[in-house]
């Protein structure tokens, strides 16, 4: 179904090590708005979409949060690398460490657990596009704050990165909105 080019979507450089930074991008790696819950909910709505076109957007969309995850993941493992239960602790990560040591587990920044309850899906397709732009605006307001947050030049870079695809997601979810509004209008469905 897909090709995997086995290379980041977007380069990550990090300065250096930092638990805190890492700790608050957790929110994107496995929060309610975060790019594995976006991921999972546009690939799972677009089955119940009705136009080719449509369908094909949230594939192409939700593939591209995959690809986020990555970066996220990225981000996390190149700030965290090689962190002792010593840094955890200061970084007021020691409840992280007890359970997971230095592996990646999806969870948001306060640690609780990714649910499939973050995923939204109606099999209105109308009702499912607006819930993928005001998602889309929701992980473009995390990554702000994400950016503000930081002090690491290479973080920032790469958050901003994220934010603006935020942005052209909600762009193409709002086309797609148009053209599953006009099949509904041709066909009369309301």
């Amino acid at each position: 179904m897909w090709i995997y080019e086995k290379k980041l979507q977007y380069p990550v450089k990090v300065c250096g090590q930092n638990l805190k930074l890492a700790n608050y991008l957790f929110t994107q790696y496995g929060g309610p708005d975060g790019e594995l819950s976006a991921a999972l909910r546009y690939l799972n709505q677009r089955y119940t979409i009705p136009t080719n076109e449509a369908k094909a957007l949230l594939t192409d969309i939700g593939t591209e949060e995959l690809a986020h995850v990555e970066v996220i993941t990225t981000m996390i493992y190149q700030l965290t690398k090689d962190a002792t239960a010593e840094d955890f602790k200061r970084a007021g990560m020691g409840d992280f460490y007890a359970i997971r040591d230095g592996a990646l587990f999806y969870s948001d920044s306060n640690g609780v657990p990714w649910t499939a309850a973050y995923i939204q899906a109606t099999a209105d397709p109308i009702t499912d596009l607006h819930e993928d732009m005001a998602a889309e605006q929701k992980a473009r307001t995390v990554y702000e704050n994400l950016i503000k947050l930081s002090d690491d030049p290479g973080v920032i870079d790469t958050l901003r990165f994220l934010r603006e695809r935020e942005v052209v997601h909600y762009q193409r979810f709002g086309e797609a909105l148009r053209i599953v509004q006009e099949y509904q209008q041709q066909k009369k469905i309301f």
